[in-house]
């Protein structure tokens, strides 16, 4: 019985690791998007900027709705939720192209982000409850390993799948209208075939969650003691804290990935396809590497010291990314997604920290504040289009390098208040003893 029941547990695991790597996929497939897609209907970078902004709305949206979903119906009711809305949203390209609306695009973006929402609030916190609580932070650094691979396959295979051009900008702006048109309406309709793949395999996936028996952990919890209010978990500083720096992070990391494509090709003049290859074996690379390297140094490093360390050399390489060229622009976008590697989940720990009851709604508030993701990449976008220069639209990372690490330093000031507090309330125990 102990050999079946570590089999399940075993096999469940692989299964929701598997949600880790799809989502992370299809995240990464949105840098790809944006200039296919700027080409296709001849978009500001600043209108491009709302892929970004369909996805991240998303997160705002449904964050507190999937939480409830998950009260109500169990993790596994919500993981295959999250699914069918993955696989609807995969299979919207096809109207998309064939009716060639940008609309359609972010409305099928917005429904895929939806389902990814369900998801992501449901496995991470299944994948700490799924086995032992002592080797709860092996398990979702594992999982999200995963992610980091997906961050490195999806940009080199989707760019090989999509960014296929049949005539050259030279070629299209001496085509008469009708033709140009046309060529450009075959370019968007390559998205066709391999998001209609991706929904194919999303369904299948949620056909196997649907006939597998996933371990009762606690899923339901509507008999569970009331929780914060959003107002309480809001005065709770470190959550407020935590939400503010996980907003300027997650829109620092969507600005760096999906504006690379067109950087790589203004400052280092090569093609989208090299670019491509570049987010992938270059930033995807390194920010996979760069999550197993901060996570050995956390060992011997606090947390909340190497995260303004590393902040610090974001901002650092940030400054550079807007006035370097060649070879050195690429670099020193690689060296951010380096450094960026632990702070998603770091801000996070150090936003929960010592917030009790509050965690629950702390938790919701912080995955809610992803929606920096969709706002800062307009940002980006408008300083973009009004300098006339991608690479100036690197002072908004900087500036949300400089959010980061103030709340590493305000973390660092925590922890030695509360270690100081800890200490004298030892004192006066062995005074009274």
């Amino acid at each position: 019985m102990a050999d079946q029941s570590t089999r399940q547990y075993r096999f469940s695991l692989v299964m929701i690791t598997t949600l880790f790597f799809m989502w992370g996929f299809v995240h990464n497939l949105d840098p790809i998007l944006i200039p296919h897609l700027r080409r296709s209907f001849s978009l500001t970078v600043l209108q491009s900027a709302l892929v970004d902004s369909a996805v991240f709305i998303a997160y705002f949206v449904m964050a507190l709705p999937a939480g409830l979903l998950i009260r109500r119906a169990g993790y596994k009711a919500a993981i295959i939720c999250g699914l069918l809305l993955f696989a609807t949203g995969s299979m919207m390209f096809i109207p998309a192209a064939n009716t060639q609306q940008y609309v359609v695009f972010l409305a099928a973006l917005f429904t895929i982000a939806c389902g990814l929402t369900i998801l992501e609030t449901a496995a991470n916190p299944y994948v700490t409850l799924l086995g032992r609580p002592d080797r709860a932070a092996q398990r979702i650094n594992l999982a999200q390993s995963f992610n980091g691979l997906a961050a490195t396959l999806a940009p080199i295979i989707g760019a090989r799948l999509i960014l296929v051009h049949g005539a050259d900008d030279a070629q299209l702006a001496a085509m008469p209208e009708a033709a140009r048109q046309a060529a450009l309406a075959a370019e968007a309709a390559s998205v066709k075939g391999p998001y209609m793949m991706l929904g194919l395999v999303i369904l299948a996936i949620a056909v196997v969650f649907w006939f597998l028996k996933l371990p009762e952990v606690g899923g339901r919890s509507d008999t569970a003691p009331a929780k914060s209010s959003l107002g309480e978990a809001l005065a709770v500083p470190s959550i407020r804290r935590g939400a503010i720096a996980q907003f300027f992070y997650v829109g620092a990391q969507v600005c760096v990935f999906s504006f690379f494509i067109l950087y790589a090709t203004r400052s280092a003049g090569v093609s989208p396809v090299t670019a491509a290859d570049y987010l992938g074996w270059g930033c995807g690379m390194a920010f996979m590497v760069g999550r197993f390297v901060g996570t050995g140094l956390m060992r011997i490093v606090a947390p909340a010291r190497l995260l303004w360390m590393y902040a610090l050399a974001c901002m650092a390489l940030a400054a550079v990314a807007m006035v370097a060229q060649g070879v050195a622009s690429l670099a020193a976008v690689i060296g951010i997604a380096f450094f960026m590697s632990i702070m998603f989940p770091t801000i996070f720990s150090l936003g929960l920290q010592g917030a009790g009851h509050h965690a629950d709604m702390g938790s919701g508030l912080i995955i809610m504040a992803i929606v920096g993701g969709a706002l800062l990449p307009l940002l980006f976008g408008y300083v973009s289009d009004v300098t006339h220069n991608v690479q100036y639209g690197y002072a908004v990372p900087l500036l949300c390098f400089v959010v980061i690490a103030w709340f590493a330093r305000a973390s660092l000031l925590q922890d030695s208040r509360d270690a100081r507090t800890a200490a004298a309330s030892s004192m006066g125990v062995t005074k009274r003893v």
